[in-house]
């Protein structure tokens, strides 16, 4: 029989925002979930076994750090696994997420803490935009700065993806006074991942894409750049042992080219929502 993996979660940032609540699941045995679209609800087990790993997702790990779970939980004898987005500074787009070099501190905790082959590091998604009347320009200007920080921490590993223009993100963009996202063509995409496939081998890290199958068909042979999966369940008994699923998550953008393997996500657009406020999130109303 396989075991668990839980997400923690895709539809929000529990790590930042809903940690109490997360080990009140914990203590309770089992998270009440509802279907983000059915809004049917059942229970979902949150015990040694089943459970084999819990994924976090957040881009400011400082509560889940000052609060000690990561500890905590690896005492009741669960198994971590970190999806940790860092974006340049740019609070056109992310403007309630802590400095730069904030989050680059509790970048070297988690990997002190739990080790950098549990740390996954997202640049995500790039995004190209235009503040007033001000020239195009992209959010990758700390590329560079974060890569070799997180080459310090021991990650060898980048998720990128590019925003995708959803209504209600484009929506949303449109009432942001002096800020306007720009779509990129396929051209333009396909140089930007080759300029950061080159920045990112500088320091020996690798590029993985999330969802962007079409795109990765245009690079060239010679580009190392590959399809990644956010809920790699190959890495993850290779960290953690146990007997994971490796079937292909239907419930995710497989047709785009997502390679997640199955896992449970127990949280909710409604119930948790996001306090980031970032402007491209399709996860925010």
């Amino acid at each position: 029989m396989h075991e668990i993996v839980l997400s923690a979660s895709r539809r929000t940032d529990i790590p930042a925002f809903y940690m109490p609540w997360f080990m009140a699941g914990i203590a309770r045995g089992r998270f009440e979930v509802a279907h983000p679209y059915t809004r049917r609800v059942r229970p979902v087990p949150a015990t040694v076994p089943p459970v084999r790993v819990i994924v976090f997702w957040s881009k400011n790990f400082g509560p889940f750090l000052g609060g000690g779970y990561g500890r905590r939980l690896e005492r009741m004898g669960y198994r971590l696994f970190f999806q940790f987005t860092l974006n340049s500074e740019c609070r056109a787009l992310e403007p309630n997420l802590p400095p730069l070099a904030e989050r680059l501190g509790q970048l070297r905790r988690l990997c002190a803490d739990h080790g950098p082959q549990a740390v996954n590091w997202r640049f995500d998604p790039v995004c190209r935009f235009r503040e007033g009347a001000g020239p195009v320009r992209d959010n990758l200007d700390d590329l560079p700065h974060i890569a070799g920080a997180a080459a310090a921490c021991g990650i060898r590993r980048c998720t990128t993806s590019f925003m995708d223009p959803y209504p209600k993100v484009m929506r949303r963009a449109a009432q942001r006074p002096g800020v306007a996202l720009v779509q990129p063509s396929r051209t333009e995409q396909t140089q930007t991942l080759l300029g950061m496939e080159g920045v990112l081998a500088a320091h020996g890290i690798g590029l993985f894409t999330c969802c962007e199958k079409e795109l990765r068909d245009t690079l060239p042979r010679t580009s190392t750049i590959s399809a990644g999966a956010c809920i790699p369940s190959d890495r993850l008994m290779a960290l953690h042992g146990g007997r994971l699923s490796l079937a292909r998550d239907r419930g995710q953008r497989t047709r785009a080219g997502c390679e997640c393997r199955v896992s449970v996500d127990i949280g909710s657009y409604s119930l948790h929502p996001c306090r980031h406020g970032c402007l491209y999130c399709y996860a925010n109303p």
